[in-house]
């Protein structure tokens, strides 16, 4: 596997420069970006990095800034994510306990926009089962909103950190073949990865079951395939999906077993790929479901990476749309 590569100059510490010139008060969708914005994002994210791996990570950007952490799913990855994120740069975080507010009462999402709105926020991230929810909320309030995850429409820092590990290891996004696999019709994750990786000119390929592809997808995708080994034939990137079993209506699979033997990620189907290919998994994984627990853990995947870039995406994300002008 290559050595992850970093196409910005090391900021000094402490320090990142700038954030990037953004038209955008919101974070709703990667449909809303156009490709110097996701480059411009991308490579504030490398700064990020940077600043991550430093000893002091801390920055005070965000000094006496409010962060409302909104999650109406259960989540760990993303949540901490921004979490940790919204810390580094010095913001006061906030996350709301959903089960035990308001909310878990029967009170609306306006409502709840209005509640907080009055609290005087300047960053909503939040994260819904009802695709539009999120843009919603940000029509009702104040501040900035970043979606975390609507149902399964978008999950935009998902396809940003996605993105900065492809580009980390590959030097670019243009020209690669990523294949993507499992269940398309469910995953926000698929859904704004395929816009943004069409965007930046990659080649799109998605590989499931046919129950498993929504109504339209080779709008989206460059090639569609049910055939996971012909799919798989020559690819730069092989990004793994989890079932959705809570957004799913009705059974997606006959057994797990076979839905193994005939789409999950092991080692004689990565081999099929191209020779530096690198794995992919948004998270949470559910090994000997779609992925082997060897080709999870080999020197191709870069998983625990994308956890590490996740953290980088949400404070260029955050400092760029609560920047001077953004407001």
């Amino acid at each position: 596997m290559a050595e992850p590569t970093t196409q910005s100059a090391t900021p000094t510490t402490g320090e990142a420069g700038s954030p990037p010139p953004f038209r955008h008060r919101h974070l709703l969708g990667i449909a809303d970006l156009d490709p110097v914005e996701i480059t411009a994002l991308l490579d504030y994210s490398e700064r990020m990095v940077e600043v991550s791996r430093q000893p002091n990570k801390k920055r005070a950007t965000l000094k006496g800034r409010t962060q409302i952490n909104l999650f109406f799913e259960n989540s760990t990855r993303t949540q901490a994510s921004f979490e940790l994120a919204g810390k580094r740069l010095s913001a006061d975080v906030m996350n709301m306990a959903v089960k035990s507010s308001s909310i878990s009462k029967g009170e609306t999402l306006i409502d709840t926009a209005a509640t907080l709105n009055a609290m005087q926020p300047d960053v909503i991230v939040i994260r819904h089962s009802a695709a539009g929810a999120v843009e919603l909320l940000s029509q009702k309030v104040g501040c900035s909103v970043i979606n975390a995850g609507d149902g399964a429409h978008e999950h935009p820092t998902q396809a940003l950190l996605d993105a900065l590990t492809i580009r980390r290891h590959k030097n670019r996004l243009n020209g690669l073949t990523v294949a993507i696999c499992g269940d398309i019709a469910n995953s926000r994750v698929a859904r704004s990865n395929l816009i943004l990786l069409g965007q930046m000119q990659a080649r799109t390929r998605v590989i499931a079951p046919a129950t498993m592809l929504p109504p339209g997808i080779e709008l989206l995708a460059t090639e569609v395939f049910t055939d996971m080994e012909e799919g798989l034939k020559g690819a730069d990137v092989v990004m793994m999906l989890r079932i959705q079993n809570e957004r799913a209506h009705g059974k997606l699979i006959p057994s797990v077993r076979e839905y193994y033997q005939f789409y999950g990620l092991d080692e004689k189907k990565l081999a099929l790929a191209a020779p530096d290919a690198i794995v992919m998994h948004p998270g949470p994984m559910n090994r000997g479901v779609e992925i082997d627990p060897l080709v999870a853990d080999c020197p191709a995947s870069v998983i625990e990476e994308q956890v590490e870039m996740g953290v980088a995406v949400r404070m260029a994300v955050m400092e760029t749309l609560l920047s001077q002008g953004n407001q």
